[in-house]
This record gives structure tokens, sequence and C-alpha cells, in this order.
């Protein structure tokens, strides 16, 4: 199979979606890689290391598409991507379609096949995909959030930990998935007090158990996010509805009972953001202020850090896009359910329930409107 890594044109994304190690596995494995110029530098491997590992380089992302019969990407298709996109081509990248009905309906009349990273399931029920990005994404919240929290950024002039004499600032985080763990985890360690909410009890029960004394689970209801919104310092929002459109938790009430400056990391703004008022930012310009609220919306948060992010992401990538190019579509979605639930759409249709959920009105191979 020809294997195409355009380099990466969303602002300020700095990841690449293959390694050169990559490039020589699947070299081995008897395909062809071609990689646009400058793919890697933002992650910081050089052209040579690509050619050295057996990569075809090319000059422009025109080329990477008009040769490739699968794309490899990091973040969702801008508008002069998906121009290049030719029937059949297999595009396997993080989508959230949910998001945008936009980029969906583009997706849906270029016919390609749109293999996501957010469903794919492994064997144990786990999104192997998702997960790093959302390790990387917590931990940022908290470092992103404590930042904001400065008064040079308009917040409320908190330190995050406190100091003896003065006391810490509380954060709530809600959600208890990865992403809210990894922010808690780092929360919790600069000494903050920490609220954390989900709807599932098992998962309280267990983040009980393994988090420090300054962090307290609450189940997640109305009542319970007013309650602690009005005294939070920092909120992150951290919910997840695997390939969904994330639910509005947060509505406009809640922040006017927020205290001015304090500030809302949406880490869920890739779906739509749980909170009424986000909009996607970018790094070069993450925040904005709505009745007195610091929110910062950044929806692509692991791009400012591409070294790391990009080992992170590879090393969980590359075996199923191994897989993916040596078995071919038919047989990679035909291995088990969990793979079949990265196929997002084929030949003008969708295929994800959840997407499917959010834009009823769009071809379905699930029986919508045809």
């Amino acid at each position: 199979m020809i294997i195409g890594i355009p380099r990466e044109i969303k602002k300020d994304e700095y990841r690449v979606a293959l390694l050169p190690v990559g490039a020589e596995l699947l070299k081995m494995d008897g395909h062809r890689v071609i990689l646009q110029k400058g793919a890697g530098l933002g992650s910081g491997y050089s052209d040579s290391m690509y050619k050295t590992a057996g990569a075809e380089l090319v000059d422009t992302a025109e080329e990477v598409y008009a040769q490739a019969e699968m794309v490899v990407k990091v973040k969702e298709p801008q508008p002069e991507e998906i121009e290049q996109f030719h029937p059949g081509l297999i595009v396997f990248c993080y989508f959230h379609f949910a998001g945008s009905r936009e980029l969906t309906e583009a997706c849906l009349k270029r016919q390609i096949a749109a293999v996501a990273y957010e469903t794919l399931v492994d064997e144990e029920g786990h999104l192997p995909l998702l997960t790093p990005m959302s390790e990387v994404a917590g931990k940022m919240s908290i470092q992103e959030g404590a930042k904001c929290l400065e008064k040079p950024m308009m917040g409320r002039g908190i330190l995050l930990g406190g100091v003896p004499g003065v006391e810490p600032a509380n954060v709530l985080i809600i959600g208890g998935g990865v992403v809210g763990t990894n922010a808690a985890q780092v929360a919790a360690g600069l000494g903050a007090n920490v609220t954390i909410m989900d709807i599932n009890l098992d998962r309280l029960r267990y983040l009980d158990s393994i988090m420090p004394a300054n962090v307290i689970t609450v189940y997640c209801d109305p009542y319970s996010i007013h309650r602690y919104a009005a005294i939070a310092d920092l909120i992150v929002g951290a919910v997840l509805v695997p390939g969904g459109k994330a639910p509005v938790l947060i509505n406009r009430d809640v922040l006017k009972r927020m205290k001015k400056g304090s500030v809302l990391v949406d880490v869920s703004i890739d779906q739509g953001g749980c909170c009424e008022t986000s909009r996607p930012t970018t790094h070069s310009d993450p925040v904005f202020i709505v009745d007195g609220i610091v929110h910062y919306c950044v929806a692509n948060m692991p791009g400012a850090v591409g070294r790391t992010s990009t080992q992170a992401l590879c090393n969980a990538t590359l075996p199923y896009c191994r897989e993916l190019a040596g078995m071919g579509l038919n047989a990679f979605i035909e291995r088990n359910a969990g793979r079949a639930a990265a196929l997002n759409m084929r030949e003008g249709k969708l295929c994800c329930p959840a997407v499917s959920t959010a834009f009823p009105d769009l071809p379905s191979s699930k029986g919508n409107k045809t």
C-alpha cells in the first residue's frame, strides 16, 4: 500500500503522524511511505531522518494526496486538505466529526473511508489511540489553567497550590476518565484542593481509592455542578462521549454564579465543548472572557508539546497503521467490533452511531436518510 504523511496545517499544530522508525517498519512490511518535506520538523524529526528510514520525500501535500492510498494524519482535515481527497482514500486520524457538521458534510461529499483514532476500541474495551493524547491534555489542562489564573491572563491572581498561611485554589474537574484523572493528579501534586466528578459510581470508588487526601470525589448532577462551580477557581471540562458530541453541563447560569476571574479549561472542545459559551481557540490566542470567566478552549492542546505528543501518539497508532495497511480496510474492520468502530464513514455514508445521532439527517449506513 502507498501511505502518505502530509505536514499538519492546523494552526499551532506541531505533531507528525509517523516517526522515522514507523516509516522504516512500514517499508519492511512492503509498503511505500511518501512524506511531505518538513512534516516532522515541529516534533524534532528532520527530513534526513525519514529519508534514511526509507521514506520518499515530496515537496507538497498535493503530491502526497495524489499518490496515497492511505493518508495518516494527526488532526482533523482542514478545508484545503479535504479538497484533495479522492473517493476511496483511507484517511486515518482524529476526526471528532460530531463536533463539526461542516467537516462531516465535506468529508462525506469526498466519499473517503474515514478511520478515526478516537473511536477505535481495543480488546479490553479501551480507546487506545485517544488515551495518550488524553493523558497529555489532562496534564496540560492544569498547567495552562494555573497560568490563566495569573492576573496578566485576566485571572484571579491565584497561585494554584497556595503558600504557608494562604489557602490553595479550588479545582473542579468534571469527568473522571483519562483526562480527568491526569488533571486531578497534577492539580493535587501542586497542592490544590481538588474535586473530581463523574456519573459512574464504580469509577468514583476507584478514584477515591487511588487519589491523595486533597482530592474528593462527588457524583455529578446539575445541583453538584452549581454548588462546586460557585467555589471553584479553576474548572476542567473533561467529559467524553466516545465519537459523540459532548453534553453541555456548564450553562450560562452556572457561569454567572462563578467567581470573576476564575478559569474554565474546556478539554471537551474537540467534541463541541461541555460549556455553553465555549468556542475553539488556538495556542496563539488561547483565551476569551465571558461573564468575567476566563475560557481556555484550545482544540489541539497536545500540539504545543509536539515532541512528547508525537512519540506518545505514534507508539499507540503504529501497530494499527501497520495492521490496516497490511490487511486492507475490509479485513481490518471485519477482524472485530473494536476495529469496525473506528470506521466513521465510507462511500458517502456515516458508519458511526454516535456521529449519526449528532447529525440524524445525514446519509447513514444504519438506516438514516440516504
